[in-house]
């Protein structure tokens, strides 16, 4: 490995321990601004899996996003299924980063099982996704929200091509389903 190089994955580094300072950062502040009564969420997306690649399907998600938190992560839990037949049931953890009032942005990070259906082959049965949410918060304290998601095996297998998947949320406090 030439010297160029060396400083190049050295540089690189110093750059990805930046970037995650940051987002601890604005981690720790965010969560002290945060909402205390922010509700449990029962969420429902709709948009295009694998967006960016030949095998593009209709992608749809119905998610429960819990209010317990676990220091600044909240568990949540969901599953999605394709037109193409492909189902995937996943468990993770959620941060609310609060910008103001009514923006809200929620990085998420899932692994799950995956099940191609007609699909796209993603490699293995285990997936793991993770996602960027941009939500604007209504008076009611629902969400209506888009985001990009990238789901892979990491490596479990040698077939591991990725997909993006880019969604429109709208989050509903789950208080509002039982009519409290």
């Amino acid at each position: 490995m030439g010297t160029e190089t060396s400083i190049h994955m050295t540089n690189n580094k110093k750059s990805l321990m930046a970037a995650f300072a940051a987002f601890l950062v604005l981690a720790f502040a965010s969560a002290s601004n945060a909402q205390a009564d922010d509700p449990d969420f029962l969420s429902v997306s709709l948009g295009a899996f694998d967006t960016f690649d030949n095998k593009t399907a209709v992608e749809g998600r119905v998610e429960y996003r819990s209010d317990w938190k676990f220091w600044i992560f909240k568990p949540f839990s969901g599953f999605m299924a394709t037109s193409d037949k492909a189902l995937y049931g996943y468990l993770g953890v959620l941060i609310d980063l609060y910008f103001g009032r009514r923006f809200v942005v929620t990085p998420s990070f899932a692994p799950g099982a995956w099940s191609r259906g007609d699909g796209k082959d993603l490699g293995h049965w285990i997936e793991f996704r993770s996602q960027l949410e941009f939500a604007y918060r209504l008076d009611d304290r629902s969400r209506i929200a888009l985001s990009i998601s990238h789901m892979s095996n990491a490596g479990l297998d040698s077939t591991n091509p990725g997909e993006e998947s880019v969604m429109l949320t709208y989050a509903l406090p789950f208080s509002k389903l039982l009519g409290q």
